[in-house]
Order: C-alpha cells, then structure tokens, then sequence
C-alpha cells in the first residue's frame, strides 16, 4: 500500500513538473505574437498564411489552395488564379474554419497561436516518447531544452507547415514505441495516422524511417516478421501519393522544388559543413559542450542513446540529400529540433555526473558536489542560450514597418477585388499585408495591367513610381507611401 501510494504520488509530482515546463514553454513563445507578419522568413509564412486568408474570403477548397501571389516567379509559369500547390492545406482550413466563428479575431496572431499550441502538443509527445525509452530526468532534461532554446522558441510560434510537422511527427514516434509496449492496435493506427498526416505537410518526414527502425529493433524485434510492419509506411504514404498525383495537373501553381537537393554543388563540401554545423547547430541553435559529451560518452549505452543515434543517422542523411535547401534555409532545420533536444538533455545529465563525480574526490568540496555540479551545468546553458539569442532575437524584429502601414492604407482604400502591384523584390511579404492579390514585383507594367493590375504600391520612390505618377492618377501620398490607380490615366496634353 505504501509503495502504490509512492508511486502515484511521483507521478503527480512529474505531472506538475511536465504541465509547468510547458507553460513556461507556452509564455515564452508569446514574445511579438502580436507583430505584423513582417520578420524572419516572412515570405514563406506570408505565402502560407495568404492560403487561410483566401479560405476566409473565399469559402475552403482543400483541393485548390489558393494565395495572394498571382506572378510567375515561384513556378515559372503563369498563375493567374494565385494556386498553391504546396503541402496539403488541412491546417489552414482548420484555422480559416475557426476565424470564422470569431470573425472578429486577427489572422496572424490566432495562426500563430495555433503554432504554438500544436508546439505544446510536440512537448508533451516528445516528453513521453523519451520516457518510455529511459526515465522522466532525462525526458524532462530534453524537454526543457526543447521549451527554451530560442532557436525552438521562435519556429514555434511562426506561420509555417513546420510546427505540426513535428507535432505529428514526435505524436507518431510516441504512440508507435506505446503501440510496441502494450500491444495496441488503436495506438498503431494512431501512429500511422499521425505520421500520413506529416507527409501530408512535407515528404521530408520520410527521411526519418531510421527511428522507426530503431525503435522497433529496440523494443520488439519480433514485428520484423509481421505483415503489418511493412504496410505501416505505405499505407502511411498513400495520401501523400494521392495529393501529390493531384497536383501534378496545376504546375503553374507548383514552386520550383529541384534546387533544394544540391541546387549549387554545395554537398558536403567545406561550407555545407560550415553552415549546417558550426553555423546553424553550434551557434544559432545553440549548444558546444554537451552535444559532444551525449553522443560519445559510451559508457551509458541504453535504449535512448540508440534511439537518439538512429536520429541523427535520419538528419544526416536529411542533410545530405536536402543539401541546398538547409543551407538557404534556417527553417529547414526546425526538423532536427527533437535530435538536439534529446541530445542536449542527455548530454546535460551526463556532464551533471562528471561533474559530481570528479567533485566528489575533492575533499572540501564533496558535501555541496551537487549543488556545484548544478551551477556548473547551468553556466554552460546559460552561455550556450545566450549565443544562441544573439543570433535568433533579430528573427523577431519588424524591418520593414512601412509596408505594414502601406497595406493597412491600401486595404482600407482599394476595392476587395483590386489587383495590386506591391513591389518588394519578389518577397510577399508586402503582397499580404495589401490583402489583396496580385504581384510582388514591379516592372513589365503594360503586361500587368493587361492581365488586370488595377493599382500600384510603393514605398520607395524610384523611377518606375516617378513614370507611373506621371501616366496615371494618384489615389494616395506620403512622406512613405504611394497608391497609383492604374485604371485610371491622366488627361496628358
């Protein structure tokens, strides 16, 4: 009786330290929520977010997802009707549904609250994942580390595919390892639906069969023989397959995809090494000592250091054959974001016994080993998150709060139906703020009226601005703005 008591009463404790890991995680990813959507990456998230906004206005279609950008930059080809054929848009029409009953609630910010909600629900799977593998202090060590680098901080709160991704990625991971422990079915299928659904998103998850394999290797190597560990990814992949069959009949609507691989020559080569690495990993992500000290520490071999080499077999490989577009893309390596967690809280918990251990033959200092152990491992947190926030607290930054009050003004101004130039050199980003569709590029302006271009929009006063005000009449001017009605010429004489 005592012993069941014990029992219960340590799993309340790791439930309030869980639940309180997680709300810090929830306030801190509150930082700028509220901001246009105009930082880090805002192209890619003004894209993805112009797919909600159109489900909004429009009525959803999840077969033909459709986004603020009507040019022909992204695919080459023309794009009048403004198709996105990307990843399948089910998180965007769940959101779209919900702005609808509370029509009165702001786009960006609910997109991103629900980022940061589907980034609590990778908390919590990661947490269990990791702890049917080893215990709750070394669950618990990598999801903090999940919670507050910053690197996580700020992709989870961004209007990206990439935060459910990993909830559905660690939810499959999670139920898979649970499904192989209690010999559930349900779990199994929970497994597999959670991982179709992170194909759905992006087919990047494929390259992490690894940890699949691991698991079962680990845990019940006996599943090798059966029929059903073999139709779990393919079943997992038909919708995959299934969209993208479908949207082979858009190409216009396709973003060009082949220079992701190796798009300049970059693979392994000394500055894929460089980037990806030192750059990205060691100091952007954050993190020196003990990374180093998880992977080649071999004396605690257990389920969770194979579980966790398995992982990073996954991300080499990912980074080898995604080579170009890790490099470009900081946002790439959001997917990693589990790997460094759980290597980062392995690593803590072993450079905390070294610490002690070596302490401990010193005499004077045996009685406070723990609480010196403690502050030394800290230390080396604090300094590696505090390199890690020098390069990650610009991504919060607005650099362009100009085309955020130029938009607010055209909205405002132009008819729903308008079609604008809103020129910012390929980037959407000042696209979306207009609510409106049209081009993110100036130039060829004859051709854009011709394809129906009804106003232009600048901040920056240069000599395609200055030609237009003279041909056509000016709805509005500021120190840091121009509308231009392009319908509308003036009566030249």
């Amino acid at each position: 009786m005592k012993l069941f008591k014990k029992t219960i009463a340590a799993v309340k404790q790791h439930r309030i330290q869980v639940m309180l890991l997680v709300l810090l995680g929830f306030i801190v990813r509150l930082y700028r929520i509220n901001y246009p959507l105009l930082d880090w990456h805002s192209f890619r998230q003004a894209d993805t977010a112009s797919v909600t906004y159109r489900y909004i206005t429009e009525g959803i279609d999840l077969l033909h997802p459709k986004y603020h950008d009507i040019s022909s930059i992204q695919s080459g080809q023309e794009n009048p009707e403004g198709l996105r054929m990307v990843e399948f848009p089910f998180i965007n029409a769940l959101i779209a549904s919900f702005l609808k009953v509370f029509p009165t609630a702001e786009l960006v910010i609910i997109s991103r609250l629900f980022s940061v909600f589907a980034s609590l629900g990778t908390m919590v799977f990661l947490y269990w994942f990791i702890k049917q593998l080893s215990d709750h202090k070394t669950a618990a060590s990598s999801l903090l580390f999940f919670c507050f680098l910053p690197f996580s901080i700020y992709y989870s709160r961004v209007i990206l595919p990439e935060p459910y991704i990993l909830l559905f990625l660690t939810g499959s991971l999670a139920f898979f390892l649970s499904s192989l422990k209690k010999r559930s079915q349900n779990r199994w299928w929970l497994s597999l639906i959670f991982l179709s659904l992170a194909l759905l998103l992006k087919p990047f998850v494929i390259f992490f069969a690894p940890v699949y394999l691991a698991t079962i290797l680990i845990e019940d190597q006996s599943q090798l023989k059966k029929i059903k560990t073999y139709l779990f990814p393919i079943i997992a992949i038909i919708p995959f397959i299934l969209w993208r069959r479908w949207i082979t009949n858009f190409p216009e609507g396709i973003p060009a995809s082949n220079w992701l691989f190796n798009g300049d020559g970059i693979r392994l080569r000394p500055a894929w090494f460089r980037w990806l690495f030192w750059e990205r990993m060691f100091i952007l992500i954050g993190g020196i000592i003990s990374p180093i000290i998880a992977l080649f520490n071999f004396k605690k071999i257990d389920k969770n250091y194979y579980i966790l080499i398995s992982w990073w077999i996954s991300v080499l490989i990912y980074f080898a054959v995604i080579a170009t577009g890790n490099v470009r893309h900081d946002y790439y390596q959001v997917l990693i974001l589990p790997a460094i967690s759980m290597t980062f809280g392995r690593g803590f918990l072993i450079f905390y016994e070294f610490l002690r251990n070596k302490i401990s033959t010193v005499k004077k200092l045996k009685k406070k080993r723990d609480q010196i152990s403690l502050i030394g491992c800290l230390v080396l947190i604090v300094a590696s998150l505090i390199i890690s926030w020098q390069k990650v607290k610009g991504f919060f930054n607005v650099n362009h709060w100009e085309y955020h009050r130029a938009g607010t003004e055209a909205n405002q101004l132009l008819p729903q139906d308008a079609k604008v130039i809103a020129p910012a050199h390929t980037d959407t980003m000042f696209l979306f703020q207009t609510k409106r569709v049209g081009w993110p590029i100036g130039g060829n302006i004859n051709k854009k009226i011709e394809a129906g271009a009804t106003h232009y929009i600048s901040t920056n006063f240069d000599e395609e601005v200055e030609y237009l005000e003279e041909k056509y009449l000016t709805v509005k001017k500021t120190s840091e703005l121009i509308i231009i009605d392009l319908t509308n010429p003036r009566n030249l004489k």
